[in-house]
């Protein structure tokens, strides 16, 4: 190339720039694989935002600039007044994932290639995102586990005998082992005004208020919100669709699931809790009273282990019902909850579920999360059946007024009931 030409992008970053998102945008594959050569896939309009994938998407369809000319003229750079194929562009989405584009990039509009595929009713392509950032969060959760493996591994001295050092810090790892958890699979770019999310020792050691409708941690984050009774409700009701079962719920908060068990008469009903300010809230409601209900107060990492070693010495410690719904927890404590726990405290016809919010502020990530929650479901030996809940728009009602982030966003819950593989 001439370096003298104005147009080289050898010679001007910013021309490259333009050239490539030209080259992604027309989806012109052999341009592009050229220019993938020098410039990232990652790279970004610096005006607007849009990454290769967003510019490949957003000219999957007609504009309604180029519906409206009047006499085929040229806009936004349209050739003959046609956009590309939708063929062509998703040839061009994956070729630009290949080459290590990023799923979840935001553009200046606080949207992800896959919210602009979804706004312009591209299902083909915004499949493909969802694919795209299940295969990321899998192996962002898979690299994080080897690396925890390398981590253990460098603890042993040469001859596999464990370290002194190690060894003098044994017990404080037994007991902290679990507040130690991988960083949680990041499911979009936190905003820089955006609040940082909440973490669990924090909450277990700071007061909460409880509102009208509402549960807030001491940062306005919302620990449950009234509106999700009616989850709550039909959760209860598939989980335990008959009196005089055997129930565990892992996280009272507002006892809105716990009312919900209750009014099916359970034969039994633990209660797994560890804010000291709920826990106080349930003397004052009496459920350390109620007739059948056992109220287990501490971390479920520290109860479980204890149930499972009643249930080895023959207590019978069984649950034909078990829900998880816990806050300021990653996704890798629910995995680990139900890789290791509910196998061995769940009757072999029992049923179990949890709360399914992950990556609800934002519509793919809740695809992605559900998506990627239901391939380690199916790997630890769950079958899963999801109810498809509908959920008003909340912000239309106002239930984020006063919140400090909403954490619900998508028009439909997927609610889970698992059982044994088989």
């Amino acid at each position: 190339m001439d370096t003298d030409n104005p147009q080289d992008p050898d010679s001007d970053p910013a021309v490259g720039a333009r050239q490539v998102l030209l080259a992604a945008s027309s989806h012109d594959l052999d341009a592009l694989r050229d220019l993938l050569r020098t410039y990232p896939a990652s790279v970004q309009d610096p005006e607007t935002g849009s990454t290769l994938l967003h510019a490949a998407i957003a000219r999957a369809v007609p504009s309604r600039k180029a519906q409206n000319a009047p006499n085929g003229e040229h806009v936004n750079g349209d050739i003959d007044g046609k956009e590309s194929s939708a063929d062509a562009a998703v040839e061009t989405v994956k070729l630009l994932l290949q080459n290590g584009a990023i799923w979840n990039d935001l553009d200046k509009n606080d949207e992800t290639p896959g919210c602009l595929a979804l706004r312009l009713g591209l299902r083909d392509l915004y499949n493909i995102m969802v694919d795209a950032g299940v295969r990321a969060e899998i192996l962002i959760s898979r690299l994080d586990e080897y690396e925890q493996l390398k981590d253990q591994d460098s603890d042993e001295e040469p001859n596999g005998e464990v370290s002194a050092t190690t060894a003098e810090d044994d017990t404080t790892q037994v007991e902290t082992t679990e507040n130690v958890t991988a960083p949680e699979m990041i499911i979009h770019p936190p905003s820089p005004e955006e609040a940082p999310q909440p973490n669990q020792p924090t909450y277990l050691t700071s007061p909460i208020s409880y509102q009208q409708d509402r549960i807030l941690d001491a940062s306005a984050n919302s620990v449950m919100m009234s509106w999700e009774k009616h989850l709550m409700s039909l959760t209860a009701s598939l989980l335990a669709p008959q009196p005089g079962l055997r129930i565990l719920n892992i996280g009272h908060g507002m006892g809105i699931i716990d009312s919900h068990f209750q009014s099916l008469s359970p034969r039994t009903h633990h209660i797994i809790e560890a804010h000291p300010d709920v826990l106080a809230r349930m003397r004052e409601e009496g459920w350390y009273e109620r007739e059948g209900v056992v109220v287990h107060e501490g971390r479920w990492q520290d109860i479980l282990p204890k149930l499972l070693e009643s249930e080895a010495e023959g207590e019978g410690l069984l649950f034909d019902a078990i829900y998880f719904d816990t806050f300021a927890e990653p996704y890798t404590s629910l995995r680990h909850f139900f890789e290791n726990y509910v196998i061995g405290l769940l009757a072999d016809d029992g049923k179990w579920g949890f709360f399914n919010g992950m990556g609800a502020d934002r519509q793919i990530c809740y695809n992605v999360y559900t998506k990627v929650v239901e391939l380690d479901l199916f790997e630890a030996g769950w079958d899963v059946e999801w109810t498809t809940v509908p959920v008003e728009d909340l912000e239309e009602r106002g239930e984020w007024e006063g919140v400090r982030r909403a954490y619900w966003k998508v028009g439909e819950y997927r609610l889970p009931v698992c059982r044994f593989m088989g």
